[in-house]
């Protein structure tokens, strides 16, 4: 009778304890931004080798892409993601106001404010840069067209936008009509505007449309390694925009899943050396000093300025520029 007891007690014990703690999840979901698919290719099939060797447990990882901004849409309409690695503050912090998917205080759960690598708009022309164009203030010539995505959908194209109007508060010395001005010319040059980066890249490439592409300075090295250094020309302009690369667990998907410790762990590792590592030879600039040093001739000098110092943090120029009826929605016009 007591051996009954006892067998009936652990069968309701397991019976109790919930499944995800029971057998953690091995699959897991990363929402990403549009031109990261190469790139997160590599970092999955290196992460699941290294989590092997170290637990024993084949995962399998999942990828979704799309513009950084369709993607937090994505989510707090339901896309069941346990992390995101996006190209945009904003686009987290929607997940954190209007869901409460995210906590309040994901930049703190990973160093450098939860931002494992950065980039900055960069130019792709042309083989031989037919049309001469070396900074910003070539793209609103009358016969330079110009090729990036919709600000209104693009994390991407949002950067571009902010670089571009950064620039143009330099050279116009604040004049805020002058700026406006230059801003809307450059909207002007752009005879097509796709909803993601990626999609950006197929006119620019393989529609042969448009002078010059504006796309992270990653997304043109990969063009430039996928298409041939003989096809396109890389050009550095003479100032930036700092762009960093967020990521976060969204709590309310691995809690419900049980798969935090995958989560974490998969974000974990994009700051490893192996992982700084792949992510440099997809184009981008790393915090690892290592891996700064060891790819230090790839990346040329560029002044780089920040959200931060150009437009007063992502709030604010979330409020003056990317706001319903803000700058943005008035110099885009019905385009």
């Amino acid at each position: 009778m007591r051996r009954f007891t006892i067998a009936a007690a652990t069968a309701l014990a397991l019976v109790a304890v919930p499944a995800a703690a029971q057998q953690a999840p091995t699959t897991l979901l990363n929402a990403s931004y549009d031109i990261s698919r190469e790139l997160f290719a590599a970092v999955n099939t290196a992460f699941i080798a290294d989590h092997k060797a170290k637990t024993g447990v084949d995962v399998t990882i999942d990828q979704s892409h799309g513009g950084s901004s369709r993607q937090a849409r994505a989510i707090l309409e339901g896309l069941q993601a346990d992390v995101v690695t996006f190209n945009q503050v904003t686009d987290i912090d929607v997940l954190v106001d209007r869901g409460g998917l995210v906590s309040a205080d994901w930049k703190s759960e990973f160093p450098n404010d939860a931002s494992p690598y950065y980039s900055l708009p960069a130019f792709l022309v042309r083989s031989g840069n037919p049309k001469n164009i070396k900074d910003w203030g070539d793209l609103v010539r009358d016969d330079v067209k110009v090729i990036f995505p919709n600000p209104k959908t693009s994390g991407n194209a949002r950067y571009t936008y902010l670089a571009a109007t950064a620039y143009a508060k330099e050279a116009f010395g604040g004049d805020q009509a002058k700026v406006e001005e230059f801003v809307s010319k450059l909207f002007d040059n752009v005879p097509v505007f796709d909803t993601g980066g990626r999609a950006a890249t197929t006119t620019f490439v393989e529609r042969e449309i448009g002078d010059v592409l504006i796309t992270f300075e990653a997304e043109t090295r990969g063009i430039q390694k996928e298409y041939g250094a003989d096809k396109f020309d890389t050009v550095t302009p003479s100032v930036s925009l700092l762009a960093e690369f967020p990521v976060a667990i969204v709590d309310t998907v691995v809690d419900k899943r049980g798969s935090r410790d995958l989560a974490k762990a998969y974000l974990d590792f994009l700051y490893t050396t192996e992982g700084q590592r792949i992510v440099a030879e997809h184009g981008n600039r790393v915090h690892d000093p290592a891996v700064v040093a060891e790819f230090k001739d790839q990346f040329p000098e560029v002044r780089l300025l920040t959200v931060e110092e150009v437009f007063g943090g992502w709030d604010q120029a979330t409020k003056e520029h990317f706001a319903a009826d803000a700058t943005l929605d008035r110099l885009y016009g019905s385009r």
